[in-house]
C-alpha cells in the first residue's frame, strides 16, 4: 500500500526511511538555537561573547551547550588561543556548508510565511 506525502506516492518503507532521516536531522540541528548559531558563524569566526550578543535571547549556558553539541557533530570548530588573556574562538567547519540548501529553503519558506501572516493580519 502506498502513501501520499507532499503529492508524491511513496511506499511504507520509503515513508519510514524519510521519517528516520528527518528525525536524525532534527536530532542534530533541531531546536531554537543551533541553526541560528551556524548562520551567525557564517559571517566568520566569532568569540563566545560576540555570538551571545548577535543571537538575541540566548543565555550563556544555552550557548555553551549548543556550541558543544555543534562541535561534537562537526559543524563548529573551537580554537583556544593561550593568553593572557585566553581567547576562545568559534568558526564553522566545511561540514556546516552541507546545510546551505537547508538554510536557503528555510529562509525562503520563512520569508513567504511571514508575508502570508502580514497579509492575513
Amino acid at each position: 500500500m502506498e502513501t501520499e506525502i507532499l503529492n508524491e506516492k511513496i511506499s511504507p518503507q520509503e515513508c519510514t526511511a524519510r521519517l528516520n532521516a528527518v528525525g536524525d536531522a532534527l536530532y542534530v540541528i533541531g531546536g531554537k538555537w543551533k541553526l541560528r548559531i551556524i548562520i551567525t558563524l557564517s559571517s566568520g569566526t566569532k568569540r563566545f561573547n560576540e555570538l551571545q550578543r548577535a543571537i538575541d535571547g540566548i543565555s550563556a549556558k544555552m550557548l555553551s551547550n549548543e556550541l558543544k553539541d555543534l562541535e561534537i557533530n562537526g559543524f563548529v570548530r573551537r580554537t583556544v588561543h593561550e593568553g593572557p588573556p585566553v581567547v576562545v574562538e568559534y568558526e564553522p567547519t566545511s561540514y556546516s556548508d552541507t546545510l546551505h540548501d537547508v538554510l536557503e529553503s528555510l529562509n525562503k519558506w520563512g520569508t513567504m510565511h511571514r508575508e502570508k501572516l502580514r497579509k492575513e493580519g
